[in-house]
């Protein structure tokens, strides 16, 4: 029996509230409005964003909300306008949103969609939530919401991708993978300008982190620091392309001076991917004097204020910022998906764990005691 153009019951892990875990719900999701699509979701990432929310105590007036935002589906319905994909077709979320008609979209060099301003409010373009629970509305989080069985984007939110694709897999491509991962031109690793014999440093070595290593090996570096405090991660990160790892526990001096010692002259490469202001702070300071690039991959909450010394950019130092990779969310991530089926890379090492919906909480305990890179949750 269709169930387009209904509303559907389905489950969700819902959050009530700052500080108390996902509750799995019975909720209602309406049918999608003009422009809107409605998905089964298959596969979603818990992400390290995700943790942060969680961990967030000023943000009183969010809750009840679905998160989730890095996830892969099938189309179940669609609403009016909407002709860039049907019924039936297999799709990445994106939190990302490409409108193709904002100066940023129609700008080949630029990626930063002003829908994503819009859907910041954690609502649709109409200023309402397709979710309800218990007679209450629940916000969507960043227009995605995908720690759900079914939800309801914005057309310009997805990208239609390979039938052929693994949904469990492709899934990092939404988020994780892409904002790490970047080899072409405009992208995280490109926007460094990493060349090929070059050194980069990488601090902090989650999902995304590993993803920026193995974007600096397909660039050519010869040398790739991984830095994190906990060293359970650096077999992983060796494993798809560090060549040493670091914890600036391990030294009395600072990380940055640790690296000078263990470089010479500074990293020429680094990235910061914790979103931590002191973090920042010192993978800029760890950048060669003259030439060192520092890119900030990790995300900063708004309030958040970097401490920098200015005579560190006097020699030419740079300090540049980067969202989902640099990659123009539709029109790249088909295509990242394409190269993921031919083989072109391996997502494989970034998948750790793989657990069903309502075992959220566990995994994102597995996430907060850093024994888990990134988990896969199935609806």
């Amino acid at each position: 029996m269709s169930t387009a153009g209904k509303v559907i019951r389905c489950r969700a892990a819902v959050l009530w509230k700052s500080g108390a875990p996902f509750s799995i719900e019975e909720v209602e999701v309406a049918p999608p409005k003009e422009k809107e699509v409605r998905i089964k979701i298959v596969a979603t990432g818990l992400c390290g964003t995700e943790m942060k929310m969680l961990a967030r105590t000023d943000l009183p007036g969010l809750y009840p909300i679905i998160l989730g935002h890095e996830g892969a589906g099938i189309v179940e319905s669609v609403g009016g306008g909407v002709n860039t994909v049907k019924p039936g077709d297999k799709v990445i979320i994106l939190f990302l949103p490409q409108c193709g008609e904002c100066s940023s979209c129609l700008n080949s060099g630029e990626n930063y969609c002003i829908k994503l301003k819009q859907s910041k409010t954690a609502l649709m373009s109409d200023g309402t939530s397709r979710f309800t629970c218990k007679g209450k509305s629940v916000k969507q989080f960043a227009a995605t919401s995908t720690f759900t069985e079914y939800t309801v984007v914005r057309e310009d939110s997805i990208a239609k991708i390979d039938a052929s694709a693994p949904l469990e897999k492709v899934c990092l491509i939404s988020c994780g993978f892409s904002t790490g991962f970047s080899t072409g031109p405009g992208k995280a690793v490109e926007m460094a300008q990493v060349t090929p014999g070059s050194t980069c440093a990488v601090f902090g070595l989650g999902g995304v982190g590993l993803s920026v290593i193995m974007g600096c090996k397909a660039a050519g570096a010869a040398r790739i620091i991984g830095v994190d405090i906990n060293k359970d991660k650096f077999k992983k990160a060796e494993e798809v392309g560090a060549t040493e790892c670091i914890s600036p526990q391990d030294f009395k001096k600072p990380i940055q001076e640790v690296l000078f010692d263990m470089t010479g002259a500074g990293v020429e490469f680094c990235f910061e991917v914790i979103g931590n202001p002191d973090t920042v702070a010192a993978a800029v300071a760890s950048c060669n004097e003259s030439h060192g690039v520092c890119v900030i991959v990790g995300l900063m909450s708004a309030t958040d204020q970097v401490r920098i010394h200015g005579n560190l950019f006097f020699s030419g130092r740079t300090l540049k910022g980067s969202v989902f990779g640099g990659w123009k969310s539709r029109e790249h991530v088909p295509k990242l998906v394409s190269d993921y089926i031919e083989k072109k890379f391996n997502l494989e090492p970034l998948i750790t764990h793989t657990l069903n919906l309502d075992k959220i909480n566990e995994a994102s305990e597995l996430m907060k005691t850093g024994k888990c890179i990134r988990c896969v949750l199935l609806p």
